[in-house]
């Protein structure tokens, strides 16, 4: 009868081990065995190691000047903040705020004669946006329905110049509107 021990040779041990477990660590523990550690006995069986640094710290190091502002001691000098790179977004235009004589004057001039003061004039004029301009000096439904009538006779004259894709494809909307 042949062995499997001769065909499986590196399946098992060739050697006797004693202990059941991983032999204790014998290299020596760097922090207790240095020359210039300084050790301090605290209460509840513990010790502090304090090791200094090897070497004295250099400008570029995080102790002394570290990457993060919350651990900064100093304010950041003005070049660092003249590094910055620019900022991605304009910043948000803001406009100054309207005084009640402004607004009747505005609600008037567009009462008055809403086909020459538009909102884009009055906004110009006043320092306001037009959204603002038609919110608060809003035309009456009667003369609302007459500018959206003449602004969609325009809008059609301009259409009527288009070519015979444009027409097509404007009467596919036509209908898909019709029927949805």
């Amino acid at each position: 009868m042949v062995s499997l021990r001769c065909f499986f040779p590196l399946l098992t041990r060739g050697y006797a081990t004693r202990l059941p477990q991983k032999p204790q660590i014998r290299h020596p523990d760097p922090l207790s065995n240095q020359s210039n550690a300084v050790t301090t006995s605290l209460p509840e069986h513990l010790t502090f190691i304090h090791r200094p640094p090897p070497s004295p710290p250099t400008p570029f190091s995080l102790t002394v000047n570290p990457s993060s502002p919350l651990l900064r001691t100093a304010p950041p000098a003005q070049s660092a903040i003249l590094d910055l790179p620019p900022q991605l977004k304009k910043p948000a235009l803001t406009h100054p705020r309207l005084l009640e004589e402004a607004i009747a004057d505005m609600r008037r001039l567009r009462t008055e004669n809403p086909s020459f003061y538009t909102c884009r004039k009055l906004a110009d004029s006043f320092g306001c946006s037009p959204s603002f301009v038609s919110y608060i000096a809003p035309l009456t439904p009667s003369r609302q329905r007459a500018a959206l009538a003449k602004r969609d006779r325009e809008h059609e004259k301009a259409r009527a110049r288009w070519g015979e894709k444009a027409a097509l494809i404007r009467e596919i909307r036509r209908k898909r509107k019709e029927f949805w």
